[in-house]
């Protein structure tokens, strides 16, 4: 299955370019490098749970192929490992991905879901099950929003133990002290349209004190050169790792 996917992605996907009832919102303070921590709900906690159950349906084989989220223009996926780091940045290559692999993995579905609303950053994140052709696959997805209700991040981690966003069992949502994500790091998020500018000032002077966010950056500049490189080190056991078959 492996081998199919990277064979469907890089056939389909090369010649695409990546680009990179509302209530009042504190991000009106919040400058074009604010972090997501700067920014308020400017949407119901209904919309960001909405566009997570799209953002599913859209890898779902059985859902409403209209079913769709609403993306930023420069949005970015990131997927801790032992999923590949940066999977997509720009709105229409994450989507022409989405659909690549799910063509690459007939009868993908996505049953389990329990998407919610957030008042902090990221507003949506979602705990699913994905089935795999009967194997099922346990998700944690986060999706930071701007104020117009798009989704400008989406962070991804398996939901295995050791592998979420942090080590307390407990904290079923993400909420405590001891969240480890980089959605809440990236300068830009907390703007009022939630752009970022990997090359810009800000985003070099934070990767200068936090090497993930130095690597984010530098796999948005050249994003099928370290994505083939990070899928090749995976190896052919990336889904018993992260599904845990």
């Amino acid at each position: 299955m492996k081998s199919l996917i990277l064979t469907v992605l890089l056939a389909g996907l090369l010649t695409l370019a990546a680009c990179g009832g509302a209530t009042d919102t504190a991000a009106e303070g919040c400058g074009p490098d604010a972090l997501s921590t700067c920014s308020a709900p400017a949407q119901p906690a209904e919309h960001y749970a909405d566009q997570g159950m799209k953002y599913f349906d859209s890898l779902d084989e059985s859902a409403d192929p209209e079913s769709k989220p609403d993306y930023a223009e420069g949005v970015a996926r990131w997927e801790w490992p032992p999923w590949l780091l940066l999977t997509g940045y720009g709105a229409d290559l994450i989507a022409a991905i989405d659909v690549a692999v799910l063509a690459a993995q007939p009868g993908t579905t996505v049953p389990t879901r329990d998407c919610r609303g957030f008042d902090v950053q990221p507003f949506g994140r979602c705990k699913v099950v994905f089935d795999f052709e009967g194997k099922p696959c346990p998700i944690f997805e986060e999706f930071t929003f701007n104020d117009e209700g798009l989704i400008t991040f989406v962070e991804a981690w398996s939901d295995l133990p050791g592998l979420g966003p942090t080590a307390d069992a407990d904290d079923t949502w993400a909420e405590g002290e001891g969240v480890h994500r980089l959605s809440t790091r990236i300068p830009g998020l907390g703007s009022p349209t939630g752009a970022i500018d990997p090359t810009g000032e800000a985003m070099t002077a934070a990767g200068a004190s936090d090497p993930e966010v130095a690597d984010f950056a530098a796999r948005t500049q050249d994003f099928w050169g370290y994505w083939s490189e990070t899928y090749a080190a995976a190896g052919d056991d990336l889904y018993t790792r992260g599904c845990g078959w």
